[in-house]
């Protein structure tokens, strides 16, 4: 079992029961207490768990996996602010992917054009975009997330792949020098394949996310066009947008 599994292993089992120590780790993966150790610090490094002796506690992946109306009131003016930016850029006639954060569902509330198509596994963005007229919608199907309200799955990365689009307007749950993360590694294979679908990658996300890794790693900085944010970043990291060729844009205040 590579670290990744035992990573989600051991997620999944703190999702249930709030904390999980060593020698169970050690059961459930089949491994020494010294990679159990190691694992244990790479999720603490990546920031969804707290170690504790001989273990771990979940607090701070409950604070990052805010549920969906949570999410949806949490910095919503920064999230409006980016969104309505966002919505500016979609041309008519244009072919969209939207993914599932929050700031992107701003981005489909201010949407006002002619024409364009939507791809989105997002129930939220589907449902806002069903009362604009001039809008086709199509939902990618799969299995639901019923708490954060996607679809997921085989199913939905084999569906998305047989569409192509002008822009991919993506959310992150962080972003380093090393790539662009979210928190449920399910999440994170249908956006890699968003990202892959598209000419132009448009990210959406607030200052809070630079710097920041969460679990799973959906793309890599060279695979971004364009970030929009409400702060800019510190000298390193937009050293490191500017190797990348990655424009970031501010709302105008």
């Amino acid at each position: 079992m590579y670290q990744e599994e035992r990573m989600q292993v051991i997620l999944d089992y703190l999702k249930k029961n709030k904390r999980i120590n060593v020698e169970k780790i050690c059961s459930l993966c089949d491994i020494s207490r010294d990679t159990a150790r190691r694992d244990l610090v790479k999720l603490e490094k990546n920031g969804v768990v707290l170690r504790t002796h001989g273990g771990a506690i979940l607090p701070t992946i409950q604070n990052e996996i805010k549920n969906y109306k949570d999410r949806l009131h949490y910095g919503s003016e920064e999230k409006k602010e980016i969104g309505k930016l966002a919505s500016s850029l979609i041309k008519t006639g244009e072919k969209i992917i939207m993914d599932t954060s929050t700031t992107v569902q701003a981005c489909a509330e201010f949407l006002d054009i002619d024409n364009c198509s939507v791809v989105t596994n997002s129930i939220n963005v589907a449902d806002i975009l069903s009362n604009k007229k001039n809008v086709d919608i199509y939902l990618v199907g799969g299995q639901l997330n019923q708490e954060h309200r996607y679809l997921y799955g085989s199913a939905t990365i084999s569906m998305l792949s047989n569409y192509y689009a002008h822009k991919a307007f993506i959310g992150v749950g962080g972003i380093t020098q090393n790539g662009l993360t979210v928190v449920h590694e399910e999440d994170g294979f249908v956006m890699k394949k968003m990202v892959e679908q598209a000419e132009q990658v448009i990210v959406l996300a607030d200052h809070s996310k630079f710097g920041k890794n969460t679990f799973f790693k959906f793309a890599d900085l060279s695979q971004i066009d364009l970030i929009i944010t409400d702060k800019m970043p510190n000298k390193e990291l937009m050293e490191a947008f500017n190797e990348n060729e990655i424009n970031v844009i501010l709302p105008k205040k």
